[in-house]
């Protein structure tokens, strides 16, 4: 057991939301955002940004951990940037333009697939395929229902 892995999960804590650098075995060398520490394997989950906000995550296994040392300590902006990677889409807020543009998105590419698409419900929130799917706001792969398990795998797997 290294001295990684014999630190508290009250030590390891104080890692997260902080920029770090992690230097592993073989002298592989890791850099990111620290969203967890895995109490159980002393596993690091990296979170690193690309320019176009893509976001990368890394695994560095507790076993192979051999010092980590903080870079810089995370801002408000980057709590919350981090807390947004793990939640799930259903429960990010999007605001009603945010709803209706993603809606007209998803209904234009169905349309130029020639795939027949129509809105309903009291405020035309819920996109209708071919009138044997639904998609309901805020118009991903969780949202598509359908009694027909063949039409539904196939439109989550386009839309995912």
């Amino acid at each position: 057991m290294n001295d990684w892995q014999r630190k508290s999960p009250l030590d390891w804590e104080t890692y997260v939301n902080k920029l770090v650098k992690v230097v592993a075995v073989e002298k592989h060398e890791y850099e990111g955002w620290v969203l967890t520490v895995d109490p159980v394997s002393a596993c690091i989950v990296l979170a690193t940004f690309s320019e176009n906000e893509k976001v990368s995550i890394s695994f560095i296994m507790g076993h192979a951990v051999q010092e980590v040392k903080i870079l810089q300590e995370g801002d408000s902006d980057m709590e919350q940037r981090l807390a947004r990677i793990l939640e799930p889409e259903e429960s990010q807020a999007f605001s009603p333009e945010e709803l209706e543009k993603r809606k007209n998105a998803l209904k234009t590419w169905l349309e130029s697939n020639h795939i027949p698409v129509g809105e309903q419900g009291e405020q035309g929130r819920t996109l209708s395929v071919a009138g044997v799917l639904t998609i309901d706001p805020p118009y991903g792969p969780e949202q598509c229902s359908s009694t027909n398990e063949i039409i539904l795998s196939r439109v989550q797997l386009a839309a995912g």
